[in-house]
């Protein structure tokens, strides 16, 4: 027999690039919406908020090391709550995913446009419809098979940090030796939004009577430069693919990105127009362009709009292919339609990917392109992920305590970084009410998509009552309608689970049974037990198992002794022999003593 050949996982340099052109692309368009809210406050408020992302560098690296498997906020949940409310996370998600998407693409094609104004005979375009010709190349690209391709990040990456290296120098240099525009820009903006600013350089006497717009100044602006982490959880969307131990170094490597461009572009911003110039919607979507077209000229400014072209193209590409995984493996769980699930020729799932265009260019079209209101919706879906992913994270420590873990987030921290995702939020929503107008136009119809799923067996027995009560008076038609659905709810409850039990604990036991009865559409377990000796089968445990079969008799529990060992290869074996998919295959919480990883079960999942 053949053995399998092993993918190449990534080293530290290819999983960096792969998160970091997503995260750091946020360099191009943050500086200047968090100036237009923070004024002068802008480079303190993105040190602030590298404060912020050093915390959820804690949380993640805790939640990656305890559970280093792929789905990012959807497995953590997955693994300590139920699948419903893991479902609804991964709702904000794919939410999270429609909004870079499309923040990416309209702002690379405003960068493309900026070459207009350098070069007048280079033709002007129409953003709007660029962007979903952008979107479509990329769906077809997706559908085609073109994947995300480490090697090509990894280039598209070097090319981006040594732009940004260059862009700083330079820009740098003009502030220096133009004090005067900084020093002029010592401003805020008054409540309200309006261009008008009011300097904070006179006085102390001045700075204190304009306490109020100082603080919304710093509230708002915190708020939007929060947009500046987005990206930041890429690199827990594809933990398995990484060597061991890359994860953690990603993350450290991210957040040190961000914390060196983000302050220094935004203070290079005020140190090189006038903040009105900044504040200007006009000009909100290509500053940094004009910024290396004043400093460095023609030939700065176009290596910036190709660079930014590049990596803002790379991020609509990782949407595409990571809402494709998340959306296939929620329809594998049957927590989304299964008619996703169908694929090409070249083994890609079209419908996923189409539908993901469409909710892009509706989204696009409704927002009429207005990067901040577009940034507005990206940052509350985004940071409601942040959010929830706080929350696994102490659901890890309460419910998943045995799990081994090298990394832990205290919960001073913890709390900490959740109060301040939760301000952003609220802060982004006061900016723009249509923010979360939009946001709530895109999540709710989704939520209710997956609470059918959940419900649709419930709505099934509905319907069935209903039909039965009609039959008194048209007994043929509803009898034939009867049948049918009763039978398709017999398909649902027919597929089996497995729960693996070492049968010392008859609690447990019932813990797995009703989580079963609770959380997966089915009436049928085979519960196995894995002994190396027969004397070490519980006695009792045959017995317990024939009470909980009387006490649950809508449950049907077969109990299966096998003798072996609980190894990765042998659940794949016990999978092949019972046909029963291994995320179909359940364990109790293992101790810190079990020599595998959970990755190594290919889906296992824990739920005692």
């Amino acid at each position: 027999m053949a053995e399998k050949v092993k993918h190449k996982k990534l080293s530290e340099w290819f999983a960096t690039a792969i998160c970091g052109n997503d995260i750091t692309s946020s360099c191009l368009y943050v500086s200047v919406i968090c100036t237009r809210h923070g004024g002068c406050f802008s480079p303190f408020l993105l040190l602030m908020i590298s404060v912020v992302l050093y915390f959820y560098k804690k949380i993640y690296s805790e939640v990656g090391d305890a559970l280093p498997l792929n789905g990012g906020t959807y497995n953590c949940l997955l693994n300590t709550t139920s699948k419903y409310k893991a479902s609804l996370a991964a709702c904000l998600t794919i939410l999270s995913y429609i909004a870079t998407c499309v923040v990416s693409a309209t702002t690379a094609m405003h960068y493309f446009s900026s070459l207009h104004d350098s070069y007048p005979s280079f033709p002007e375009i129409d953003v709007i419809l660029s962007t979903i010709i952008v979107l479509l190349f990329f769906a077809v690209l997706t559908i085609i098979g073109i994947g995300e391709s480490a090697v090509f990040a990894l280039v598209i990456f070097l090319f981006h940090i040594l732009t940004l290296i260059v862009f700083c120098g330079i820009t740098g240099y003009y502030v220096i030796t133009n004090p005067h525009i900084l020093l002029n820009n010592i401003v805020i903006p008054k409540i309200g939004f309006s261009d008008t600013f009011i300097p904070l350089r006179d006085n102390f006497i001045n700075i204190i009577s304009h306490w109020k717009e100082i603080f919304f100044a710093l509230f708002f602006g915190f708020s939007s430069a929060l947009l500046g982490i987005s990206g930041f959880e890429t690199s827990a969307n594809f933990i398995e693919e990484q060597q061991k131990g890359v994860f953690i170094k990603t993350l450290r490597n991210m957040w040190i990105l961000v914390s060196i461009f983000n302050p220094l572009i935004a203070l290079f911003a005020i140190g090189t127009f006038e903040m009105s110039y900044i504040a200007n919607p006009a000009n909100e979507t290509n500053l940094l362009a004009d910024m290396a077209q004043k400093t460095g000229g023609y030939l700065i400014h176009t290596l910036l709009v190709i660079d930014a072209v590049m990596v803002l193209s790379g991020a609509v590409l990782t949407s595409y292919i990571g809402v494709t995984g998340l959306c296939k493996r929620m329809a594998l769980d049957r927590c989304l339609p299964q008619f996703l699930l169908k694929e090409t020729r070249r083994g890609t799932n079209h419908i996923i990917i189409l539908g993901f265009f469409l909710l892009c260019s509706s989204i696009l079209i409704i927002t009429g392109g207005k990067v901040v209101t577009l940034a507005g919706v990206y940052t509350i879906s985004f940071l409601s992920v942040m959010a929830v992913f706080a929350v696994g994270n102490i659901l890890l420590k309460l419910y998943r305590a045995g799990l081994k873990r090298n990394h832990i987030a205290s919960y001073p921290i913890i709390i900490i970084a959740f109060i301040a995702v939760v301000t952003g939020i609220i802060g982004n929503i006061m900016i723009d009410k249509q923010n979360i107008i939009v946001f709530l136009i895109y999540f709710i119809p989704t939520v209710i998509v997956v609470s059918l799923m959940f419900l649709r067996v419930s709505i099934l027995r509905m319907i069935l009552y209903i039909l039965e009560t009609i039959t008194k008076q048209i007994n043929d038609w509803t009898g034939r309608t009867k049948d049918s659905i009763v039978k398709h709810i017999d398909n649902i409850n027919s597929h089996r689970v497995i729960f693996f039990t070492r049968g010392d604990n008859s609690a447990s036991l019932n813990t797995a049974i009703l989580y079963v009865l609770h959380n997966e559409p089915t009436n049928n377990i085979k519960v196995v037990h894995i002994y190396k000796e027969e004397k070490d089968i519980p006695q009792k445990l045959s017995q317990d198992l024939e009470f909980l079969n009387q006490l649950y008799p809508q449950m049907d529990i077969e109990f299966v002794k096998i003798k072996g060992e609980f190894t990765p290869e042998f659940v794949e074996n016990l999978s092949k022999q019972f046909n029963v998919p291994r995320n179909y295959m359940f364990i109790g919480c293992p101790h810190e003593r079990f020599p595998y990883d959970l990755s190594e079960f290919g889906g296992i999942r824990m739920i005692v």
